[in-house]
């Protein structure tokens, strides 16, 4: 039940990029938890249906995650990893809901450029990683019983750390890259990438446009990174789960680096966009279950 919530929520997750993508976040007016003042509303555009199902989708997850900690409690004892791993994750998916209900409130979403729109999505984007990490860490513990990051402080959980810091403001940025591809999509016939990316140190830019350039530039570094961590701890483990962990991990960004790289080259199409984002919570979780495995490995003296 939870790795069907897992894939469920990432499911969710990809979706409410495709209410950014075609525009329907004012789809219910700036009404919440109703629709245009309707529990059901009728179908004033496809603008509604999309972001009303967004919110069903959403609320069904949220009766997915509160689900896996009534079995988590009723299941194992007291003080039991997984109970607090449950609990995080009920508690992660209830903010996610308050931040979304604040973009509609506050009018955050549509054709909205603002810098609060900006910050809003990158805490929003900061609080999926933190769930998706929750529910994980509610599989692993069912699994094996014990504390996840057990052990002592050496260098795999420093790189690990590093790769997770680096990851999270790697794909703030992407969300804010999005966000201008969406309201300033690039023309078909806008000339080379080395054109465009000239056009993004523009003054008469709009901000969303002049910050494009960043987040490849952290793409980079955070990749390189994280793929040296990857084949490291690897090369080091002699814990199967280790090994296999390190190695998908390796696999999952450098296919996110060549769907980025066609994601520009494509002129950020929505397909590619959604295509971005899947692969990003892929690599965030496969980073999560290295540093669980990690944890359990050296927690058993491996």
């Amino acid at each position: 039940m939870a790795w069907v919530t897992l894939a469920y929520t990432i499911a969710v997750i990809v979706y409410g990029a495709w209410v950014r993508v075609t525009g329907s976040g004012a789809g219910c007016g700036k009404h919440w938890p109703t629709c245009h003042g309707d529990v059901v509303p009728r179908a004033h555009s496809i603008e509604t249906a999309i972001e009303f199902t967004h919110r069903l989708t959403s609320g069904l997850s949220l009766i997915f995650v509160v689900g896996i900690a009534w079995l988590a409690f009723r299941w194992w004892e007291r003080g039991a990893p997984v109970r607090r791993a449950a609990v995080l994750s009920v508690v992660f998916i209830l903010t996610e809901a308050l931040i979304g209900a604040g973009l509609v409130l506050f009018g955050l979403v549509d054709d909205n450029d603002s810098s609060a729109r900006a910050i809003s999505m990158s805490i929003h984007l900061v609080n999926t990683f933190i769930l998706l990490a929750a529910l994980m860490a509610t599989i692993w513990s069912a699994r094996s019983g014990r504390r996840l990051l057990a052990g002592a402080w050496g260098w795999r959980k420093t790189l690990l750390l590093i790769c997770a810091v680096s990851l999270v403001i790697v794909s703030m940025s992407g969300a804010v890259t999005a966000l201008g591809d969406t309201l300033y999509p690039i023309a078909e016939n806008s000339g080379g990438v080395a054109e465009r990316f000239r056009e993004t140190s523009s003054a008469s830019a709009p901000f969303l446009v002049r910050v494009r350039i960043i987040h490849p530039m952290l793409s980079i570094f955070a990749a390189v990174f994280m793929c040296v961590t990857a084949l490291s701890i690897a090369s080091t483990s002699e814990a199967p789960g280790v090994k296999r962990a390190a190695l998908v991990a390796g696999a999952l960004v450098t296919t996110q680096v060549a769907i980025g790289v066609a994601n520009i080259l494509l002129s950020a199409p929505g397909a590619m966009q959604l295509l971005h984002l899947f692969a990003a919570t892929l690599v965030w979780c496969s980073l999560v279950a290295l540093t669980f495995e990690s944890g359990l490995a050296q927690g058993a003296g491996t």
